[in-house]
């Protein structure tokens, strides 16, 4: 993991929200506690200080899943009228930092306090046992059974079959790319839906894949430098789409690719509309969504109206927990593409295509 300094130029440019530091373990940061005092007033007996944030490798800024759980903490914060604490990831961490952090969160009476990313499977198992009147969230893991833990989990290969369906059908060579950032379960979820979807276009189209590291400690979610290289490679061995589901080592993937002038395709957030990538936007073909901000809403959502959540709670094509961002004007001229992608979607919905997870 990493210190905020060491931040990209276009990472820092994201994070527009006022901070300050916090003096207890995690080296974190807050944003809206001075909110909390009017919140058990306001939700009709809604008893917490607000939500308690703690983020993945990566951090806020990285344009895609932190980001992305970010706008669903800040969504909440508004509509609710509640404080709030999101907690960056730190250096080199161990499970018991990450226990110290959500300990923390929950002494503090954050409810929900929720952890970004599956890293925090172990800390989440623990500390809920500890505080079983506190709701808490695990995104990207499904292992923890307690009566006060949502396991926020996601069809990840559908999103990706759409991304592959998009990237075959745009590709003028044939010749396509996936690059995960860390070779884990869950990213090859990424790409075997990647690689299906583009299949069911081409039987015989070819696919670049590669993954950045063999572990997160490495940087596989947290070096743009490590896309870059990476998509650098791939380009230059032909193909001419790239779909990445790398975090923040994802924005080198985009920046090269439109110094190549190929295509990229976003993962996570819908990374055309992120101001940072602005200057690159051009070449996102689209975005594989996922709805980690929708997930962090409908939990916050849930506790404030004292009907938690908790058990697994799945985002699919049918619930909008996945999907496929059009919003690039260049993509929506592509009928042809649009059709193919729009249709591939139904028919996923209408259990006539069943997606790969390996």
């Amino acid at each position: 993991m990493r210190l905020i300094s060491r931040r990209t130029r276009f990472s820092r440019a994201a994070v527009t929200v006022a901070v300050v530091a916090l003096a207890a373990a995690g080296c974190g940061k807050s944003s809206t506690d001075s909110k909390s005092s009017d919140s058990e007033s306001s939700s009709g007996g809604y008893s917490g200080k607000g939500i308690g944030l703690a983020y993945d490798i990566g951090g806020k800024g990285d344009q895609s899943f932190n980001d992305a759980a970010y706008a669903g903490f800040q969504k909440a914060e508004k509509e609710f009228k509640i404080g709030g604490q999101d907690i960056e990831p730190q250096d080199g961490e161990s499970d018991a930092d990450k226990v110290q952090r959500l300990t923390q969160l929950a002494q503090a009476g954050y409810n929900p306090v929720i952890g970004v990313g599956f890293a925090y499977a172990p800390a989440v198992k623990e500390v809920a046992a500890k505080f079983p009147k506190i709701t808490f969230g695990i995104i990207d893991d499904e292992q923890i059974q307690a009566k006060n833990v949502a396991d926020m989990v996601f069809h990840e290969e559908q999103a990706s079959y759409l991304a592959g369906v998009a990237a075959a059908k745009a590709s003028k060579k044939a010749h396509i790319g996936f690059i995960g950032g860390v070779d884990i379960p869950l990213i090859h979820k990424f790409e075997a839906g990647y690689v299906q979807g583009a299949k069911s276009v081409n039987p015989n189209i070819k696919v670049e894949s590669q993954y950045l590291t063999e572990t997160a400690q490495e940087g596989g979610f947290s070096s743009p430098d490590k896309g870059k290289d990476a998509a650098s490679g791939q380009i230059e061995a032909g193909a001419d789409v790239i779909y990445h589901a790398a975090g923040l080592s994802g924005q080198g993937v985009i920046t090269e690719a439109a110094a190549k002038k190929v295509w990229a395709i976003g993962v996570d957030s819908d990374q055309y509309s992120q101001s940072a990538l602005a200057a690159y936007k051009d070449y996102i073909l689209g975005s594989a969504l996922k709805n980690v901000g929708g997930a962090v809403y409908d939990l916050v959502k849930s506790v404030h109206a004292g009907k938690p959540l908790s058990g697994v709670v799945r985002g699919s094509l049918s619930n909008d927990g996945v999907g496929f961002a059009d919003t690039n004007p260049k993509y929506k001229a592509m009928t042809d593409v649009v059709a193919a992608v729009d249709k591939a979607k139904q028919d996923i919905i209408d259990g006539k295509i069943t997606v790969n997870t390996k």
